[in-house]
């Protein structure tokens, strides 16, 4: 089912690009808890995560390894933190955040973020690759 996702996949809809290749994206969110809050997913549409293959959900792991790496080397954090939700958007995502506590992990502290400020955000984590 397309969903906000398809439409950034699509070219419709934009978002500040931190890392992708031909099976996944990794994108600032526009509503972070802390800055540097990326999301991955996989290009295919998928709405849960127990509803991929093992097989693309070890690749997609390993992406968001390498994503996280970056976001870590520009964002001062303890580290980054990880969590699958998906309630708000139906397609398989992550959700990459610096943190120094686990109580940074709250969807509660989530703001709007200005375009200019993500896109400084995007090219200081894509300047780490």
């Amino acid at each position: 089912m397309p969903t906000a996702f398809t439409e950034i996949l699509q070219g419709r809809k934009s978002c500040c690009k931190i890392l992708e290749n031909s099976e996944f994206l990794a994108f600032l969110s526009d509503s972070p808890i802390r800055p540097g809050h990326t999301l991955v997913i996989p290009k295919k549409e998928i709405d849960a995560w127990f509803e991929m293959e093992d097989v693309l959900l070890g690749r997609l792991m390993i992406f968001a390894k390498h994503a996280a790496g970056l976001i870590q080397a520009a964002v001062p954090c303890t580290k980054i933190g990880l969590m699958a939700a998906g309630i708000q958007v139906r397609h398989a995502h992550l959700h990459l955040v610096p943190i120094d506590q686990p109580s940074d992990l709250d969807f509660s502290k989530a703001r709007p973020a200005l375009p200019e400020d993500l896109e400084k955000m995007a090219n200081a984590i894509r300047n780490k690759g």
